[in-house]
C-alpha cells in the first residue's frame, strides 16, 4: 500500500495530466483523491489473486516489482501505444 504522500502525488500528476491533454474530469478534487485510495486498496487487496492468475513459470520466477511493472505495462497499453512507450521506451520489436 502506497504512502499518502505517494497517493497525493498520484493525484496531483493525474490532475496535471488531464489538464495538459484538455481533459475534463467530472470529479471533484476530493473525489479524484477517494479514487486514487481505492485504487491504491484494490490493487493491495488483489494482489494474491494477480499473482494466482499468472503462468507458473512468472509466478514463480519474476520479482514482486516485475510483476507490478507487467501489469502497469498491459494497463498502459490500453490507453494508448505512446503512453506506454513514453515510460517503458521501445515496444514496438
Amino acid at each position: 500500500m502506497l504512502s499518502e504522500t505517494d497517493r497525493r502525488k498520484i493525484y496531483v500528476g493525474f490532475m496535471r495530466y488531464l489538464s495538459n491533454l484538455r481533459e475534463p474530469l467530472a470529479l471533484t478534487k476530493p473525489h479524484l483523491l477517494l479514487a486514487v485510495n481505492a485504487t491504491d486498496d484494490w490493487i493491495d487487496g488483489n494482489a494474491a489473486s494477480y499473482n494466482s492468475a499468472l503462468p507458473v513459470q512468472a509466478r514463480t520466477n519474476m520479482t514482486a516489482s516485475q510483476k507490478t511493472l507487467l501489469f502497469c505495462a498491459v494497463a498502459l497499453m490500453r490507453v494508448s501505444v505512446n503512453f506506454l512507450r513514453s515510460v517503458f521506451g521501445g515496444v514496438d520489436g
